[in-house]
């Protein structure tokens, strides 16, 4: 029998997604990437790993339904993920789904594929969250040369715009032993860097006695990894002993996500972000001194509840202020269920669109300029994707796509870079 994946969101949903194929394939299963448009895939177990974390996503996601139930009629469909854990009543009210399954017992997927199978009876589960993280693991990710994994889950933060503690329960974390199992899977299967994600990557630790710095160290610590890269990380977690300590791991990549969202205080509050403008730029200032050559990315939102003109312009030019190498941006959208959906002074659709494009081109002059800086340089680059040319796509420690002549998929190699062009470099090998 044969399985599809379709993942909507995160980092997270695609580890998940895998552990959810792994799980699949000791059943004997045959498991492949769902695409859109494709031919029919009869009856075919269909898994749409859903994110919920705007009502933007929701309203893709029914039309997801909908067109898979249509071109797919005799498929099992599955809904699982965040949006069902988070709305228990309105997903299993959905009438195209034969499994509705939420984020806390994804282990029992297989058991209710063969019940449905055997019963031929609409199947539900969408327990609460345990206390401790559901036990997924994983040995491959997708073929690539990089691997996506989750050490945490939950957030215990409840910023007014997010829905994701709902989705997510509270903090959990997975233990150091079974993560450093997991990794030195990964290493075994040839995979040369991974990337810790989470929901919210910093609490790491926070319910067993640990932190972020924990994980970090037990994974560099595995032969055959190459490099250590963390996901998306709160400014507020980033103390001055966790920054020390973490320069003090070689295989850690010098680029860190740190999620601003807004660099306005006045929108910050709103948004009951833990941090203001002025600590923000300490840690950014500490990463710069501790890691020489660091990139800094950012997520930023514009169009927030009570927003002004003068809010804004205020957070374009502290953002541009720290010279991100990449920006992330992307317009408020409402989520039912958070205080900032039914707040006052919503922001104009059109507004928020002229907002989000303003930021934008700023973000994409920073990329560039960022680019431009490692003209001339020699950088550790990746090798990870052929392309139709013959170059091959890969990324140097801070993130940086780069286009090299020559090489193999799953390379690491020393590189030149010769130009810059979008924000992306090229250049050639020196070994």
């Amino acid at each position: 029998m044969n399985a599809y994946f379709y993942t909507l969101g995160c980092k997270v949903n695609q580890y998940e997604t895998q552990a959810m194929r792994q799980m699949l394939e000791k059943q004997g299963m045959e498991t492949a990437e769902f695409v859109l448009g494709q031919p029919d895939i009869g009856n075919a177990v269909l898994v749409i790993n859903s994110c919920t974390v705007t009502g933007e996503s929701d309203r893709k996601l029914r039309q997801l339904l909908r067109r898979c139930r249509r071109e797919h009629p005799q498929a099992i469909l599955v809904l699982t993920g965040c949006m069902p854990q988070a709305f228990p009543e309105v997903a299993q009210a959905f009438t195209e789904p034969d499994i509705v399954l939420g984020n806390a017992q994804r282990r029992d997927l297989p058991v209710m594929i063969e019940r449905f199978i055997t019963d031929g009876c609409r199947v539900a589960a969408i327990p609460p969250h345990e206390k401790t993280i559901e036990p997924l693991t994983i040995c491959k990710f997708r073929d690539r040369t990089r691997a996506f994994l989750k050490i945490e889950d939950g957030c215990n933060r409840f910023c007014s715009y997010c829905i994701i503690p709902y989705a997510r329960g509270r903090v959990r974390s997975k233990p150091l032993d079974t993560l450093r199992r997991e990794v030195e899977d990964l290493a075994q299967q040839g995979f040369a860097e991974v990337v810790l994600v989470g929901i919210n990557l910093t609490a790491y630790g926070q319910d067993l006695g640990l932190s972020i710095c924990d994980a970090v160290e037990t994974v560099c610590a595995v032969d055959g990894i190459c490099r250590v890269r963390l996901g998306s990380i709160e400014p507020d977690h980033m103390t001055d002993a966790v920054i020390d300590r973490l320069a003090m791991c070689e295989k850690l990549c010098p680029q860190f996500h740190l999620a601003l969202q807004s660099g306005c205080d006045a929108t910050l509050k709103r948004m009951n972000r833990r941090y203001t403008t002025a600590q923000y730029r300490t840690v950014c200032d500490r990463l710069r001194k501790q890691f020489p050559n660091a990139a800094l990315t950012t997520d930023i939102m514009v169009g927030f509840p009570g927003e002004t003109q003068e809010e804004f312009e205020a957070s374009l030019q502290f953002a541009q202020s720290i010279g991100f190498s990449r920006i992330h941006c992307f317009a408020y959208s409402k989520r039912a269920g958070t205080p900032a959906a039914a707040a006052k002074d919503q922001v104009p659709n059109a507004e928020k669109a002229r907002r989000n494009r303003l930021m934008i081109e700023m973000g994409e002059r920073c990329a560039e300029q960022y680019a431009q800086s490692l003209i001339g340089c020699e950088v550790d680059v990746l090798l990870e994707t052929v392309q139709a040319d013959g170059t091959v796509e890969g990324y140097t420690d801070t993130y940086i796509p780069v286009y090299v002549t020559g090489g193999r998929e799953g390379e690491l190699c020393r590189v030149r870079i010769t130009c810059e062009q979008n924000g992306c470099c090229f250049g050639d090998k020196t070994e």
